[in-house]
Parts: C-alpha cells; structure tokens; sequence
C-alpha cells in the first residue's frame, strides 16, 4: 500500500484513469443510458401518481423500486459524466463517503423493497379474501417507511465507521467509491469494519432471502390448487417479480466476486465492470421489464407516450 499523509482530502478513481482515451463516448454512452433510465422511470412514476387505477399497493411497490433505482443511478452517472467531460480523475474525501452511503443504500433498500413486494404477492395469492385487511395502502407506505428507515441506519453506521478510519492510500480501483475500498485503504487496524460489515449483511441478506423464497414458494404451491386462469395470472406476476430479482442476484453476485478477489492483481476494467452491474442493470431493465409485463401499466404507458410525442396510434 502507498504511503501517504493519512489527511489526504482526495482519492484516486483508478478506473477513470483508464477511461481517458476515450472518455468523449464513454460519456455519451452514460449520457444516453442515464437519460433514458430518468425519462422511462418518471413515466411510469408519473402513471402510477395520476392514475387512481393504480393506487393500489402492488403499483405502490412497482412505483417505490424504479424509484429506487433513480435514486441509485443518480448517485453514480451525474458525477461520472461530469468526471468524464471534464476529465476529472479524482473525489473528495467528503464527496467519496457521500457516495457509499447513497450507493449501499440504494442496494439494501433495493433487497428491503423486494422483499416487502415479495410478501405482497404472497398475501395477494395465498390470502386473497383478507388481501385488502391484510395489505392496503397505508400497511405499504408503512412498509416502505419502515424498510428505508431500517436500511438506512443499517448502512449509515457502516458509513461513520469508515469515516472515522485514517487512510494510507489514496487510490481506489474503480470508477466511484465503495466502502471495501475505503477499508482496504484503512492505516489501522478496521476489523471492527469488516465484522459489522459481514455480520451485518449475512444477517441481513440471510433474513430477506428466506423470507422472498418462502413467500414464492407458497405462491407457488397455491397455484398447484387454484383455476388454470388464475394460476396464469400468479404465475405471470411472479416470473416478473423473479426476472427483477434476478437481475438484481447478478449485480450482487459480480461484486462477491470481486471483493473475494481483493487480493488477485486484476486489470481495473475487471474491477470496474463487476462493480457497475448493479448500479447500471436495475436501474435500466427495471422499468422496462414492468412497463412491458403489467398490462394495465403498458397500456397507460403507451397511452402517455403517444400523447407525449404526438404520436397518433
């Protein structure tokens, strides 16, 4: 490890540095890909909003994840785009741990909201004639309230005990901050770190997932029971939940791996892709992979496209 003033205001974004050459399409490439996450998102927002249709708490869930997810690509593509046309290749010590909290907040309540969605479907299939005792709207928000304000303390306190650490290094293999960067980066000892860290999230991914695969698992089993018709229905909510999911799996996976492999002498591009998956995919297949599946929300979504763009169907 470089050693350096343990006061250093700023860090190094290696994968930046890599970026130089061409960072004019690089730039335009997020450009494009964060443009079009912002405006598909806010339309089906939008729909959700101003349609008393959809005030219904699956909508509520739908409308809270690519919520999610512009909070979560907005934390990482304005401050890369500008890096990139600017060619900027470093953070501020302050700006760095801004990142890692709106970042790692983004992932957990992510995980919080699938789960909360997960339990609504169980609900809905498996109890449908106490569904609206059991789930309305107000019982959503409440859960959404409180899975935000779970996560977020969760994750705030992983912050502040990075924040506290001195750091020897200054350069972070990657393209924006995280946290097993700041540690790794640490002058002292930060086992008090990495124990929260893994306890933390063993318990914390250990208690969702369980719940999630209990909650399909029965859905599943019911829909052995139930008509053809409804079974399909269930059935199509659900492969729509799971292909979210999934996507979200993957992106969690790729960084994993990359933090099993800390100690192997990757080139940073390695580092960097396996860390952008789930700050890139969520967020752009999301609403497109609901606006194309919920058929009540294609067809208003369509509708307000047409309108939008003055297109005549």
């Amino acid at each position: 490890m470089e050693n350096v003033s343990n006061g250093s205001t700023s860090f190094l974004l290696l994968g930046l540095v890599e970026m130089e050459g061409l960072q004019h399409m690089y730039s335009i490439l997020c450009i494009l890909t964060y443009t079009f996450i912002i405006l598909v998102s806010s339309m089906i927002v939008f729909v959700i909003l101003t349609e008393e249709s959809f005030r219904q708490p699956m909508y509520i869930l739908i409308g809270t994840v690519i919520l999610n997810g512009m909070f979560g690509s907005s934390s990482f593509f304005p401050k890369l785009i500008i890096d990139l046309l600017s060619s900027t290749t470093k953070i501020s010590r302050t700006g760095c741990l801004l990142q890692v909290l709106c970042v790692i907040t983004y992932t957990t309540f992510e995980v919080s909201s699938l789960t909360v969605m997960a339990y609504d479907r169980y609900l809905a299939v498996c109890h449908p004639l106490h569904y609206v005792y059991l789930m309305s709207n107000e019982k959503a928000l409440k859960f959404i309230g409180g899975a935000f304000i779970f996560t977020f303390t969760l994750v705030l306190t992983a912050v502040l005990l990075s924040a506290r650490l001195p750091f020897c290094g200054t350069r972070i293999k990657n393209i924006f901050c995280d946290n097993m960067s700041l540690v790794i980066l640490s002058c002292v000892d930060a086992s008090v770190n990495t124990l929260y860290g893994t306890v933390s999230t063993t318990l914390f991914l250990v208690l969702t997932l369980l719940m999630i695969a209990y909650s399909y698992l029965r859905i599943f089993m019911v829909c052995l029971k139930i008509s053809k018709e409804a079974c399909q229905k269930a059935i199509h909510t659900l492969v729509t939940h799971l292909i979210n999911f999934s996507i979200f799996l993957i992106g969690v996976f790729f960084i994993f791996i990359r933090y099993r492999l800390g100690n192997v002498n990757l080139p940073t591009v390695i580092h960097v892709l396996l860390s952008v998956t789930i700050l890139v995919f969520p967020p752009l297949l999301n609403p497109i992979i609901y606006g194309i599946r919920t058929k009540a929300l294609n067809v208003k979504l369509l509708h307000l496209f047409q309108k939008t763009f003055g297109i005549n169907p």
